[in-house]
């Protein structure tokens, strides 16, 4: 049953975004009472938990799966994207903008930081001894987001580089902001991620 709420929930949020998910609508849909999917789900908030926690499951996994085999920052860039791909409102309902009302518990955070920990680990890698940059010795006292996690400060800037550059280009693609601007996404992101991993000085 929880499973079943749960495609309907996708269907909704694919329809009119996660602000308008509905457990009465969902009921509705599923020919049952209200009430009778709140001894599955306590409310709305806890189905969105719900959706978010296998979301970011889903790309956890995907991106620990290609790390543990050796994938540089590259290859975890293409992990992300083609898991954003293919399922893009998986991938708003936890990067895009957030659902009014609505607080993510700590545990959504700690799944989220696993796939920073192996984002930063690929950027030490790369980069063992690295001048650090202005930012770099910044983030050397305000490394708090990335727990604590070894990575020099160069590996950090890297890393919220990354991370902060792919998700632009990936939320303006799956928006639909470069229709029409008769360019090839998949070029740009390679673009980009050549660019990242060019060496620093």
């Amino acid at each position: 049953m929880r499973a079943e709420v749960k495609e309907h929930a996708w269907k909704q949020i694919a329809e009119a975004g996660a602000s308008a998910l509905s457990l009465n609508a969902i009921a509705k849909q599923m020919g049952v009472s209200g009430p009778a999917l709140y001894r599955y789900f306590a409310g709305r908030d806890e189905l969105i938990t719900e959706l978010i926690r296998d979301a970011y499951r889903s790309l956890a996994d995907a991106v620990h799966a290609a790390a543990v085999t050796g994938a540089d920052p590259a290859g975890l860039a293409h992990v992300l994207r083609d898991w954003a791909l293919a399922d893009p409102h998986r991938y708003f309902l936890i990067y895009g903008t957030p659902v009014p009302g609505y607080h993510a518990p700590e545990e959504i955070t700690g799944i989220s930081s696993e796939i920073m920990a192996d984002l930063l680990t690929a950027c030490a890698a790369l980069e063992p001894d690295a001048p650090a940059t202005p930012f770099a010795a910044h983030l050397a006292d305000h490394r708090d987001w990335a727990g604590d996690h070894p990575a020099p400060p160069a590996a950090l800037h890297r890393a919220l580089t990354f991370w902060t550059r792919l998700h632009g280009v990936l939320s303006l693609e799956l928006a639909g902001h470069f229709t029409g601007m008769a360019f090839d996404p998949d070029l740009l992101y390679e673009a980009e991620i050549d660019g990242l991993r060019a060496p620093r000085g």
